[in-house]
């Protein structure tokens, strides 16, 4: 299982660059702060996170993301570092919900007493994300994915705010 997801990780990768290449002409961007409740696999942690957005074409996103969990009362803390694909697709006037597709980097630190175990292993990230547009820069998202990763598999709720440039 972990060869595939190895493979995948290339494969999806490889893809991004590949659309983000041959993208035409400048698109929007976005920058922003996310809130995260993380549950699963063990235990529960709050995070924070910061993210850039950038549509690569209309209506296709691409978001790279870094979050970091608060270590919680059995001594563990984690961090991810995202790459996603969003398919914007508009429900309101100022409503947009898209299906959320990427990979990443999970870490993990345990300290379970005077010992400290580091891990760190390749994720697939999906769910779904609404953005809800208070004006023509600010942003506010919401989204529920899934965290699959080895050994720590993820439910995330994530509320934040962005800044359209």
């Amino acid at each position: 299982m972990e060869i595939f997801l190895q493979k995948l990780a290339i494969f999806a990768i490889a893809a991004m660059i590949c659309v983000t290449i041959h993208a035409q002409g400048k698109g929007d961007m976005a920058t922003g702060a996310n809130l995260l409740f993380s549950t699963g696999s063990y235990n529960t942690n709050f995070g924070i996170g910061v993210k850039f957005q950038y549509n690569i074409i209309d209506p296709v996103r691409l978001e790279g993301l870094f979050t970091y969990f608060f270590e919680n009362g059995v001594f563990v803390s984690m961090w991810d570092c995202s790459a996603n694909g969003h398919y914007l697709i508009p429900v309101a006037g100022r409503v947009t919900v898209y299906p959320i597709a990427g990979m990443g980097i999970f870490g993990t630190k345990t300290d379970p007493g005077s010992a400290k175990y580091y891990s760190r292993n390749i994720c697939i990230n999906l769910g779904l994300g609404a953005d809800f547009k208070l004006t023509d820069q600010l942003i506010l998202n919401a989204g529920l994915s899934s965290k699959i990763v080895r050994n720590w598999n993820r439910l995330m709720f994530s509320a934040g705010i962005a800044y359209k440039f």
